[in-house]
């Protein structure tokens, strides 16, 4: 419930700072306004959307090392203290080296379950991190197949590309839902006036949440797509023997509560998700552990 009551602050905070980006674009480069006397500016509107669904994302993606850091608590090693941290930042740049990307920064971050994650608004300006729970609870074999894992995401660019889509996606819902709620007003509200009704504004953010939740899907779709492809770059730098059995490692973890934060969780190996189909499995941002086996299994050695 406070998720949802948080939700409807945040859809209703959105539409201020629309009225006050898009008043300041319309100042500046003379896009007119997105209400007039025949309804919506169709080009206005679809400006609007744009640029705010993509500036989001652009700044998050840029923001994203140190967000990271802060919410996981990630300590980067700077200079490596014992032979674990030491190893870590070899196996690292060896394999970074290998696919051909910048050396990325590596953290530790405390966490018991075994877990790591990428991120970084470039591939050679990443943050690698693993857990203490998967510095002691797998083998060497299987942490750097979990490194490799890592190193894919960022070879593959996913970081970029999810903020893309999720950019792209997010101007479509605001664009969508602004539509109908121009529609509502003024069909079935009578609303003639050059200016919107309430009833536009309430039928746009109830159309945001309904519209966003079925875009989460899609941004979701393509989040499982990217597991996929960095395991295959962990069975190519570590093995595909160890990747797997990396993966298999995780499922003791997947019987307890996640403790990574919700942002991280899209970026994380393991996201803690339960197994089996069902509708909440098409906003899972992993696929099953079982999946993504099987689809490494169909691999050559």
């Amino acid at each position: 419930m406070m998720r949802i009551g948080l939700f409807l602050l945040t859809n209703i905070a959105v539409l201020i700072v629309f009225s006050i980006v898009f008043g300041v674009l319309s100042s500046v480069f003379g896009l007119g306004s997105v209400h007039g006397s025949n309804g919506l500016n169709y080009v206005s509107l679809a400006v609007m959307c744009l640029v705010y669904g993509m500036v989001g994302s652009i700044i998050s993606l840029f923001l994203s090392k140190w967000m990271a850091k802060k919410s996981t608590g990630t300590l980067v090693i700077k200079s490596p203290k014992n032979g674990t941290e030491q190893w870590l930042v070899d196996t690292i740049a060896k394999q970074a080296k290998t696919v051909g990307i910048g050396m990325p920064e590596v953290g530790i971050f405390d966490n018991p379950q075994p877990n790591a994650f990428a991120t970084g608004w470039n591939k050679n300006n990443a943050l690698v991190a693993v857990s203490t729970g998967l510095l002691h609870t797998m083998t060497a074999e299987e942490v750097e197949a979990v490194l490799a894992h890592e190193i894919g995401h960022v070879a593959n660019g996913d970081m970029v590309t999810l903020a893309l889509i999720q950019g792209v996606v997010n101007a479509f819902v605001m664009f969508f839902a602004r539509i109908i709620g121009n529609f509502v007003d003024r069909a079935i509200f009578k609303n003639e006036s050059d200016s919107p009704g309430i009833a536009y504004f309430v039928t746009s953010i109830v159309m945001d949440i309904l519209l966003g939740i079925l875009a989460s899907a899609i941004v979701m779709w393509f989040s499982r797509l990217r597991e996929y492809r960095a395991d295959e770059m962990g069975a190519r730098l570590a093995g595909r023997d160890n990747m797997i059995a990396a993966l298999n490692a995780l499922r003791p973890a997947q019987s307890h509560p996640d403790q990574m934060p919700e942002s991280m969780k899209a970026f994380a190996i393991s996201s803690g998700q339960s197994q089996g189909f069902s509708i909440a499995s098409l906003f899972r941002s992993h696929p099953t552990l079982d999946d993504r086996i099987a689809s490494l299994q169909k691999l050559p050695h």
